[in-house]
C-alpha cells in the first residue's frame, strides 16, 4: 500500500477492470489459510491483537508521513468506529474462534461467502438498491453450496455446532459492516480511516486476550510469517481493496465477489494445509462458484 492510494481513484466492476476484484479475491482468500496456520500457535483474541495492532501501527506511520486527512467531525469518527467494530472486531473474532474450534479454512470461507444474500437484502432495505431475479437465483445457488458442504459434517465429531455458530458471527459482522461502510464511510481516507478501524478493533481484542487467554502465543517461524501476512496483506491490503470496491460499486454486486472466495480458499488450503474435499464438498464449491455468474450479470 502506498501513500498515493485514494478512495476517489476510478474503480469499476465491469469486465474491462478485473484486476482489482481478482486481486481482492486472492488476498482475502489467503487470510483464511493464514489464519488456520496461525491459530495452533496463538489463542484467537491474542492473534487478533497482533493482527490489528501491527496493522494499526503501520497505517498510523503511513498516515503521518503522508499527512493524510483525519475525520473532520466526531460523527464521521463515530461511523469509522462502528465499521471497525463490525468488519474487523466482530467478523474476525468469530472467524478465528471457528478456526480454533476445528472449522476448516475452506468451510469458514464458504460460510462467510454467503454474505451476498444478506447484503443484497440489506442493500435493498437500507440503501435503496434494486436486486434482480438473476441475482436472487444466483444467491440461492450460493446458499445451496453452503448446505452441501457444511450440513453433512455437523455432529460427526469434527467441528461442532458452536464452531459453525462462531463462523456465522463472522458472517454477521462482514455483512453489516459492508452495508454500514457503503452508507456512512464511503468518502473515508484509506490511511486514517483504516487506522481508526484497526485501532478500535485492537482496543476490543487486547483486554479479551489478556483476561481470557493470558496473551497466549508461541513464537515460531510459521506464527511470525502468518501474523505478519494477516496484518499487512489482509488487514491493510485486502480490506483497503474492499473499501475501494464498495466506494465505486453497488454493495450487492461487490458482495457477490465473495462467492468466488470459497473456491480459491479451498485450492489454497489444499496446497498449503493439505485440506481435502469429498465429492459433495466439491459440488458445494461448484455451486457457489457458479452463483457468481448470475449475481454479476446485468439486471
Amino acid at each position: 500500500m502506498t501513500t498515493t492510494i485514494r478512495l476517489s481513484a476510478p474503480v469499476a466492476l465491469g469486465a474491462g477492470t478485473l484486476a482489482l476484484p481478482l486481486l481482492f479475491i486472492a488476498m482475502w482468500s489467503s487470510g483464511y489459510v493464514m489464519g488456520k496456520l496461525a491459530v495452533p500457535y496463538a489463542a484467537p483474541f491474542t492473534l487478533l491483537t497482533l493482527r490489528f495492532g501491527l496493522g494499526a501501527a503501520l497505517l498510523l506511520l503511513i498516515a503521518l508521513a503522508s499527512r493524510a486527512p483525519w475525520p473532520g467531525s466526531w460523527k464521521a469518527l463515530g461511523h469509522l468506529v462502528v465499521v471497525g467494530l463490525l468488519i474487523q472486531a466482530l467478523q474476525f473474532s468469530g472467524l478465528y474462534t471457528a478456526l480454533k474450534l476445528g472449522v476448516s479454512a475452506g468451510e469458514s470461507a464458504l460460510i462467510v461467502g454467503t454474505m451476498p444474500v444478506f447484503t443484497a437484502l440489506g442493500a435493498a432495505l437500507m440503501l435503496g438498491e434494486r436486486t434482480g431475479i438473476k441475482q436472487w437465483l444466483g444467491m440461492a445457488g450460493g446458499m445451496l453450496g453452503v448446505l452441501l458442504v457444511v450440513w453433512p459434517k455437523l455432529g460427526l465429531g469434527g467441528a461442532g455446532v458452536g464452531a459453525y455458530a462462531a463462523a456465522i458471527v463472522a458472517l454477521i459482522g462482514i455483512t453489516l459492516g459492508t452495508l454500514y461502510q457503503k452508507k456512512y464511510c464511503a468518502a473515508m481516507d484509506l490511511r486514517t480511516g483504516g487506522f481508526v478501524q484497526l485501532f478500535v478493533a485492537t482496543l476490543v481484542a487486547l483486554p479479551l486476550s489478556l483476561g481470557l487467554e493470558g496473551f497466549d502465543v508461541r513464537w515460531t517461524p510459521t506464527m511470525v510469517f502468518a501474523s505478519g501476512w494477516l496484518s499487512i496483506v489482509n488487514s491493510i491490503g485486502a480490506t483497503s481493496l474492499l473499501f475501494i470496491l464498495i466506494r465505486k460499486g453497488e454493495a450487492s454486486k461487490v458482495a457477490s465477489l465473495f462467492y468466488l472466495i470459497p473456491g480459491v480458499t479451498a485450492l489454497l488450503a489444499f496446497a498449503v494445509l493439505g485440506e481435502t474435499l469429498n465429492a459433495l464438498s466439491l459440488a458445494g464449491f461448484a455451486a457457489t462458484a457458479g452463483a457468481v455468474w448470475f449475481c454479476t450479470r446485468a439486471r
